[in-house]
């Protein structure tokens, strides 16, 4: 099986060194390349084509942001995950609208980190529970508007995918999932699946939103 070929993006030498000696000693995670600045990022992307990035958010030339927003549109296969300092809700949101598909905070324990790299390179997202519970919020809040109301769901979710859901929208993995509900962690990567298309959505960030647009949560 192929190696996660992973980007480090951070303005500061110091933190790059350290990931990529964190990430060294996992069989399944190769780090191909590190770039100080979005710029950067964005033309290492090109040349290394990497699996998953890990984005800081605030650095010099151009912002994590931007460079997410770019990479994204030009190689929508490369998953970025925002590992940053902030989890204030503006840059929770300017990282996830620009095309995140994890965001962690620096200081997440190790263990945290490269459990999202993995889930980001299987396609699925991965949010540190303190910023799921800000998206849920968010979306709740937009719910609220008459304007936000969703059609309900043309196949209704099981007892157990609605519990899946709600533990998806608390930030948690599916290793987490099925050790709370005592289950094979394929068979909560079977209900993810199956979630996602009964709602009609591509990843489980905008599950747990659309869930709780939709009263399930």
């Amino acid at each position: 099986m192929a190696a996660i070929r992973a980007l480090l993006v951070d303005d500061q030498s110091l933190f790059r060194e350290g990931l990529r000696t964190l990430l060294s000693i996992q069989p399944d995670i190769e780090v191909v390349g590190e770039a100080a600045n979005g710029e950067e990022a964005i033309r290492l992307a090109e040349k290394l084509t990497p699996s998953v990035i890990l984005m800081d958010l605030q650095m010099p030339a151009l912002d994590g942001a931007a460079a997410t927003r770019r990479i994204h549109a030009a190689h929508p296969e490369c998953r970025v995950i925002v590992l940053t300092t902030f989890d204030d809700d503006e840059r929770v949101f300017e990282g996830l609208r620009a095309g995140a598909v994890g965001y962690l905070l620096k200081d997440a324990p190790s263990e945290k980190l490269v459990e999202a790299i993995r889930a980001a390179a299987r396609g699925e997202s991965f949010l540190q529970p303190s910023v799921a519970a800000k998206v849920v919020a968010e979306f709740a809040r937009l719910a609220a508007k008459p304007s936000a109301q969703s059609e309900p769901l043309v196949e209704p979710l099981s007892d157990r995918e609605i519990e899946v859901l709600k533990l998806i929208a608390n930030g948690a993995s599916n290793k987490e999932i099925a050790a709370q509900l005592v289950i094979a962690e394929g068979t909560v990567k079977n209900h993810v699946t199956n979630i996602l298309g009964k709602m009609g959505v591509r990843d489980r960030t905008q599950a747990a939103m659309k869930a709780k647009e939709l009263g399930l949560l």
